[in-house]
């Protein structure tokens, strides 16, 4: 006689369970995919986060909170190679807006795939100067749900144009 084993799907995901993103109310993998113009400046803006720490445990712990396997090792390596040339003794930035572009998802089971664009304007320090700068960038991303949160797991950067840094640039609406 011979029995039938039947393992659950390794990437299978609950379409009911809700997952955090950072500020947003927690979302079904459906739900993500519709506001995926939420989601993903969300995401991005802890990246930005992290990437204004000057320590190496603080950076690596803020980026894991919002990346996991490849796109963290590979975001946590860009900054501290960028603070290889003798690290930074205060934070030299400040994000003020992240402004989605032209951007597409798709949806593999639980993870999306986004294809984006986005714009930062943000204050960055030099030595003892600041200006303001708007950055546009391309990127393939790879969001899914790991540890009960939204995080993203895949990142290509693409492109990045500086075209338009020290510009100025209209103040962000607050209510």
């Amino acid at each position: 006689m011979a029995a039938l084993l039947i393992l659950p799907m390794q990437n299978a995901v609950s379409e009911t369970e809700k997952f955090n993103a950072p500020g947003l109310d927690p979302m079904t993998i459906e739900e993500a995919r519709t506001e995926f113009w939420r989601l993903t400046p969300a995401l991005l803006l802890v990246v930005y986060e992290a990437f204004g720490e000057t320590e190496e445990d603080r950076i690596y712990d803020t980026l894991a909170s919002v990346t996991y396997g490849d796109a963290l090792e590979y975001l946590y390596l860009e900054r501290v190679g960028a603070m290889a040339g003798g690290g930074l003794e205060e934070a030299d930035q400040t994000i003020h807006e992240i402004k989605l572009l032209n951007t597409r998802v798709s949806r593999d089971g639980g993870t999306l795939a986004i294809d984006a664009s986005w714009q930062v304007i943000g204050t960055v320090g030099h030595a003892e100067h600041l200006h303001v700068r708007g950055n546009t960038y391309s990127a393939d991303l790879s969001v899914s749900p790991v540890e009960g949160a939204w995080r993203i797991t895949d990142f290509e950067l693409l492109d990045v144009n500086r075209d338009t840094a020290g510009e100025t640039f209209l103040a962000p609406q607050t209510n």
